[in-house]
């Protein structure tokens, strides 16, 4: 009996107290197929236990009720600002990305956010950013004049060259494309990119060239995907579903194909009807006789207006953010199903006080709308779709993603706890800037982002997320 008491008394003192216990709830982990009640025992920022049985912790959130996911990772996020990263925390976000425009200035992008950032964020080295800043085009996010209209000498193309292999030394996720927005980029330009991107084991993440209403996307995705080949370079296609509308699975059929001989090919999706660009890009290019019905497709962020012909021309000039309305919900659901497509917001910040709806709602509306009222996919493979495998489409080149879009011992402790009988998109076309509800808890790097529902003030706990650095 003494030596008994000793035991129980020795187990005791010697059980690990945790900075953070996340007891009872529903833990889901997509990469070992984990679903089950479980307690998550959390110190110096790392998951130090994944337990059936009670783990002692210095703070104990009761999960009950609650599923406990890895965090969101936003692999196509525009609004790269604090503003921004709070009402993505609020959606479940614990790790966001610009790779689709990125930027030409690497190393000022990540010392701009250093110490500042509510979550995790990288970026690109941006073929758009970089070829406005050789072609000396005078907009900021994508080019209106010379780096969207002028095609460039072999001069200018090494110079691209030259300043792409400069952001992956920084520490560059991946490579950014968009064709088009630079439909005066070759297809050896493009090419080149793809060419830099190999050397360095990096993904490119590319808006196809053309749009799927006055062409056939299929030429789009033909044209990089034979740079997937040629270079072997992996490729991502941003937001397939908005880029080809009812091509989509064609679209899906030619990147299984792919895949299935061999080429390192993902695709995401966002889940609105209605996508958002400038009006002053080159998207918009084709636009300048259609019929008037057509104008009301669009949606001018900054009034809440429909355009017509006449205030379509108007803003063109001003320059400024449009919501554009030509997708069907079938469509969606569609490539919902598909396990191709990842998900992804294609956020923008609030700039003009207002945003898409997907900026602020995107894995809310998933979980709240197509997971539990409409039955489109199960929970786990959505959480799937939305933490293992954008982190798996890093990994290459990104190291520290291993760590992340899991719950498992070693892993960052990157983590969302939700209610999943009220998570719940409230932002509109009307009022962007409406944060979702549901997410109780969010851990970026062990520190509460969110707490008991509300945001933690001056929580900043977020980093870099970057390739390492290289000469």
């Amino acid at each position: 009996m003494r030596t008994f008491l000793f035991l129980c008394l020795s187990s005791a003192l010697t059980a690990q107290t945790y900075d953070v216990v996340i007891a009872n709830g529903r833990v889901i982990d997509p990469e070992t197929k984990l679903d089950a009640v479980r307690s998550v025992g959390i110190d110096g920022g790392t998951i130090q236990a994944v337990s059936a049985k009670p783990l002692q912790g210095r703070k104990i959130i009761d999960a009950k009720g609650l599923v406990v996911a890895p965090g969101f990772i936003d692999l196509h996020e525009h609004g790269q600002d604090a503003e921004a990263y709070t009402f993505q925390a609020r959606d479940g976000v614990t790790s966001s990305f610009e790779l689709e425009v990125g930027t030409a200035d690497v190393a000022g992008w990540y010392a701009a956010r250093e110490g500042k950032s509510a979550i995790n964020h990288g970026v690109s080295i941006g073929h758009i950013q970089v070829r406005m800043k050789v072609m000396k085009d005078p907009a900021d996010f994508v080019p209106s004049g010379p780096g969207a209209h002028q095609v460039a000498t072999p001069e200018q193309i090494t110079e691209m060259k030259r300043l792409m292999e400069k952001g992956f030394q920084e520490g560059a996720v991946s490579a950014g494309l968009g064709p088009t927005y630079t439909p005066a980029a070759t297809r050896w330009e493009i090419l080149e990119m793809f060419r830099v991107a190999a050397r360095f084991k990096a993904s490119c993440h590319v808006h196809l060239r053309g749009n799927a209403e006055s062409g056939e996307p299929e030429e789009g995705l033909e044209e990089v995907l034979a740079a997937s080949a040629v270079t072997g370079a992996p490729l991502h296609v941003v937001h397939i579903d908005s880029s080809s509308l009812s091509h989509a699975p064609h679209l899906l059929q030619m990147i299984r194909e792919a895949r299935a001989n061999g080429l390192d090919i993902t695709t995401e999706m966002y889940p609105y009807t209605a996508g958002q660009t400038r009006l002053d890009s080159a998207r918009f290019d084709t636009w300048v006789n259609r019929p008037e019905q057509d104008y009301r497709n669009l949606l001018w962020v900054a009034t809440g207006e429909r355009l017509t012909k006449a205030s379509f021309n108007r803003y063109r000039k001003e320059g400024g953010l449009v919501i554009l309305f030509n997708n069907t919900e079938e469509m969606i659901d569609t490539v919902l199903r598909d396990p191709l497509p990842m998900i992804a917001t294609d956020g923008f910040g609030y700039e003009t006080g207002n945003s898409h709806p997907r900026s602020a709602g995107t894995y809310s509306r998933i979980l709240g709308v197509y997971v539990r009222e409409r039955h489109i996919l199960p929970l786990d493979e959505a959480i799937r779709k939305m933490t293992l495998m954008p982190a798996r489409r890093l990994e290459a080149r990104v190291p520290s993603m291993k760590k992340k879009g899991r719950i498992q011992v070693g892993a960052d402790a990157d983590i969302n706890v939700f209610d999943p009988a009220t998570i719940r998109d409230h932002s509109t076309y009307e009022n962007g800037k409406a944060a979702s509800e549901g997410v109780r808890y969010l851990l970026v790097n062990g520190t509460f982002v969110v707490s008991e529902g509300k945001l933690v003030d001056g929580a900043a706990p977020g980093k870099a997320v970057r390739a390492p650095l290289s000469n």
